[in-house]
């Protein structure tokens, strides 16, 4: 009698975004790819940013003299230059640091703090539970844009530094995604602390620490992906937004798509249209990028798609 052996899968393939390329097909796979592609474009440009930029994001000179302002694209500068007689092209390029470190910074404490106080309100419940859900309610409705200017004026202080502009506008994205974290984890705690191996758990003695945070937490957070690139996206345009209105980082700080969309503002009607148009491209990208991967996994987490899906190969 033959065996059958069976395989299990390698680490790499049940990586979130590995796993669900496997599982895409169609149109699915074909936007799971385009925003793989957009979004590791834009990490790339962050990581090696100080070797593709011509220069430096607040230069204005070099060996040649001081840059032209406003000057149109060029051999020198292949995407002109500002107002300010900053390299366009320079600009882009250093801003996806800022961008993609206000969404780590966000992401990263917002899944911390969210995750942590979901599973303890649902896995223990009582009082705590009822506070907690209530101070989530009520944080969910804020603006995200009008919070962030609150706390960029409370932390920053009106000084548009580097890390104070970052911390200010991560801590206002962060406020308001951890509800959407708490959600997710607790109703998950709150269903699995009811399954037969929790109960099994409980018997043979294990802490309830131990529980939570190996039994419940690892089977409640299969999620938390396809919430992450969609709030990756929101934050983009949060840091945007305190950039367009002045709440943002300064240029001597820190290059930021959004500042240099302000300043772009009276020359449209100049028609010096290089100003804006290549920031406001960069945002537009970087936020399709990262919505392509949310939405895509939406699409393949769906066991209704994944019904389909099985019935066309069955066919």
């Amino acid at each position: 009698m033959s065996v059958t052996t069976v395989r299990k899968p390698s680490l790499l393939s049940r990586l979130p975004i590995v796993s669900h390329l496997r599982q895409s097909v169609g149109v699915q796979r074909g936007m799971l790819i385009a925003g793989i592609v957009i979004s590791a474009v834009f990490i790339i440009a962050a990581i090696f940013a100080p070797i593709i930029a011509p220069f430096g994001f607040a230069q204005t000179r070099d060996e040649n003299g001081i840059f032209g302002k406003q000057m149109p694209p060029s051999a020198e500068h292949l995407w002109g230059t500002t107002v300010g007689g900053f390299d366009v092209l320079s600009r882009v390029i250093w801003g996806t640091q800022t961008a993609l470190s206000v969404v780590i910074v966000a992401v990263v404490l917002s899944i911390f703090a969210g995750v942590a106080l979901g599973l303890v309100s649902g896995y223990l419940g009582g009082w705590l539970d009822r506070v907690l859900v209530v101070i989530a309610d009520a944080i969910y409705p804020f603006p995200t844009l009008l919070l962030a200017i609150v706390m960029s004026i409370v932390i920053s202080g009106g000084r548009s530094s580097l890390w104070s502009g970052i911390l200010s506008a991560a801590v206002s994205i962060t406020v308001v995604f951890i509800p959407q974290y708490f959600r997710v984890v607790r109703a998950e705690a709150v269903r699995l602390k009811a399954e037969a191996f929790v109960e099994s758990a409980r018997v043979v003695g294990s802490s309830t620490g131990r529980i939570m945070f190996t039994h419940v937490l690892r089977n409640s957070t299969r999620t938390l992906p396809l919430i992450l690139t969609l709030n990756a996206s929101e934050a983009i345009l949060t840091l945007a937004g305190l950039g367009f209105l002045g709440f943002g980082i300064a240029p001597t700080s820190a290059a930021e798509w959004g500042y240099d969309l302000n300043r772009a503002l009276s020359d449209t009607a100049s028609g010096i249209w290089w100003t804006g148009v290549y920031p406001g491209a960069a945002i537009v990208l970087l936020v399709l990028g990262l919505t392509l991967v949310g939405e895509s996994i939406n699409d393949i987490s769906d066991p209704k798609l994944r019904t389909r899906k099985r019935l066309r190969k069955a066919a």
